[in-house]
């Protein structure tokens, strides 16, 4: 039959006639085989619970950095992201825009324009950074019009409207209603300067943008800086974070590299991502030494089976047992109790992960990335969180498991027979 593999093979009568006996040992030794599957169980639920709230925590601030700020890709004129500059624009970006949306995956989009200069609400003026938004567009890719705090949204029609930071607001001692006065350079050499109505306060959850920033329609953007048709980046999101990288690749395939510079969030965003991996680089270390944990539980309990049992090993042992018998034995023993603990590991693992995910855990303090504001911890249920706990759980018991084994096999029938 195909599913016996010789005299030797894993489904053999030998190891099939083991596994039976080292099944019934498991049941036969209930609170033994208890004691060693609550150190497995306790194991896996740590390292999931662990790596469920890293992978909640880590995914919900990529995704407010991400999908409420950069966006997952952006594309630039190339040399503009490493040398930022007004002339250095996008021309047909609409057109752009279409045939990167027709990659499967690839949500939605939003173009924008990005300057500086001066910015006065009566006597009061101030440095700011200013953005050429299309209202509806951005709202679309990176929910904008939630960020109101105060106000409204800027029209769908340019209407002389602009948004203001609530820091800079404060700084300016502005409100909605009052008239802003915006004074830079224009691409064409000239000054541009014009006047506009608040419509809008702004909070973004990053402190330090909302203290800089002011938003504009995008055509009211392009007349002030004259660049008609004209912007200077594409922001894209995309249906899933972690396929990133491979919308990039793709995208990358589809336009003139040459002209272009296609980059995820990974490298336009790359000291928030750094800062992101080292916070979480402790979770190695939590893994280990949920490992050691795991290891010495079974390793204790195990042998203590070994030790209790000597008499019975070597009674197997004169009635014709070979050494590898008995050491198969012991191994399938360890084999049954970490499958067993795994999978009521991850029946337990996905409701606790589950349960954080929609509750979370509060900090005792409001948590500052980049800006960034965060509440709360949230777990997640992942493939990731199932698959990485079964393998240090599995593995590490059946190493450990080796020991104990390998002193059952060499059990002495004369010595033992006599105790």
């Amino acid at each position: 039959m195909a599913s016996k593999k010789g005299k030797g093979g894993i489904f053999s009568e030998e190891n099939r006639t083991m596994f039976t006996i080292a099944y019934r040992n498991v049941f036969r030794q209930k609170r033994r085989s208890l004691i060693t599957s609550l150190a497995m169980f306790g194991g896996f639920l740590l390292a999931s619970v662990s790596l469920g709230f890293i992978s909640g925590t880590f995914g919900d601030m990529v995704e407010q950095f991400t999908r409420n700020n950069l966006g997952h890709i952006q594309i630039h004129s190339a040399g503009y992201f490493k040398k930022p500059t007004l002339y250095n624009t996008i021309n047909d970006y609409e057109k752009l825009a279409e045939k990167v949306l027709s990659e499967k995956g690839v949500e939605s989009w939003a173009p924008r324009i990005y300057s500086g200069g001066l910015v006065s609400v009566g006597n009061n003026t101030a440095g700011a950074s200013i953005f050429g938004i299309h209202p509806v567009l951005e709202t679309q890719t990176l929910n904008f019009e939630s960020q109101i705090g105060t106000g409204q949204m800027l029209t769908e029609t340019p209407s002389h409207g602009v948004l203001v930071g609530k820091g800079l607001a404060k700084i300016l001692d502005a409100a909605v209603g009052d008239s802003l006065v915006i004074v830079s350079q224009a691409s064409d050499g000239s000054i541009a300067n014009d006047i506009y109505h608040i419509t809008g306060i702004t909070s973004s959850g990053n402190e330090m943008a909302d203290r800089n920033s002011i938003y504009l329609d995008l055509r009211d953007a392009q007349e002030l800086f004259v660049l008609e048709g004209r912007v200077h980046e594409l922001v894209f999101v995309v249906d899933n974070t972690e396929k990133v990288a491979k919308y990039t690749k793709l995208i990358r395939g589809q336009i003139d590299t040459s002209k272009y510079t296609v980059l995820p969030w990974q490298e336009f965003a790359k000291s928030f991502y750094e800062m992101i991996q080292a916070k979480f680089s402790g979770n190695y270390v939590v893994n280990l030494i949920i490992g050691l944990i795991v290891g010495i539980g079974v390793l204790n309990t195990v042998l203590m089976s070994v030790l209790e049992r000597t008499r019975e090993y070597g009674v197997l042992k004169a009635v014709g047992t070979k050494p590898v018998q008995i050491f198969k034995l012991i191994m399938f023993e360890v084999l049954i109790l970490a499958v067993g603990s795994i999978v009521l590991g991850a029946v337990m693992a996905i409701g606790v992960n589950f349960f954080f995910s929609k509750i979370g855990i509060p900090y005792n303090m409001d948590f500052d990335i980049s800006g960034f504001i965060f509440e709360k911890m949230t777990s997640r249920v992942t493939a990731q969180t199932l698959y990485l706990p079964a393998a240090i759980v599995f593995f590490t018991a059946m190493i450990v498991g080796i020991f104990p084994a390998i002193f059952a096999a060499k059990t002495e029938p004369a010595k033992t027979m006599r105790m």
